[in-house]
């Protein structure tokens, strides 16, 4: 190997792998804006042009015709700003995220109160103070009554909808 070999293997740039990656991670990205509100693409800093392709997408019913456009999307997002685009992204999905996590958490609440775990009432009125002790007791207690008598989960719902109401989500 001489010189010349050498200098050729640093003038290269990057792989023909490695710019499908990056342009598939466009794609994808750009698909992923697609889904979001008008209020959320207002956060970020995009183009006119991106808007109204992404405002164009909307319409597009065919499968091909996406897979295109999302190529499309893909391209154009390669003259924004990428880092300030997926920070707003990553924080929309952490939100997202956080709020599943808090709706299951009081799923689990629910579960323990009806099933009359004496601590798991205490607990819970502890962490969240601002519960209301006999209105919580009797919608446990319809609840209890109702799942043994096999009904509809009406008061199922209203204990849960109760504990969304305290907690704030």
């Amino acid at each position: 190997m001489d010189i010349r070999d050498d200098e050729l293997e640093q003038d290269e740039g990057p792989s023909k792998s490695e710019i499908k990656r990056e342009m598939l991670a466009l794609q994808k990205l750009g698909e992923r804006l697609t889904g979001l509100s008008a209020t959320q693409l207002g956060r970020m800093p995009l183009s006119d042009a991106m808007l109204a392709a992404l405002a164009e997408s909307k319409r597009i019913k065919s499968m091909n015709a996406l897979r295109r456009h999302y190529r499309r999307l893909g391209k154009l997002l390669q003259q924004e700003d990428l880092d300030a685009i997926r920070q707003v992204v990553d924080e929309l999905d952490n939100k997202h995220q956080a709020s599943v996590a808090k709706f299951h958490n009081l799923e689990r609440w629910r579960d323990r109160l009806i099933e009359g775990e004496s601590e798991a009432f205490g607990a819970f009125l502890a962490e969240y103070q601002n519960a209301d002790r006999q209105h919580l007791r009797q919608l446990i207690q319809a609840a209890k009554r109702e799942q043994e008598k096999g009904g509809p989960p009406q008061a199922f719902r209203k204990l849960f909808k109760y504990l969304r109401e305290v907690s704030g989500l």
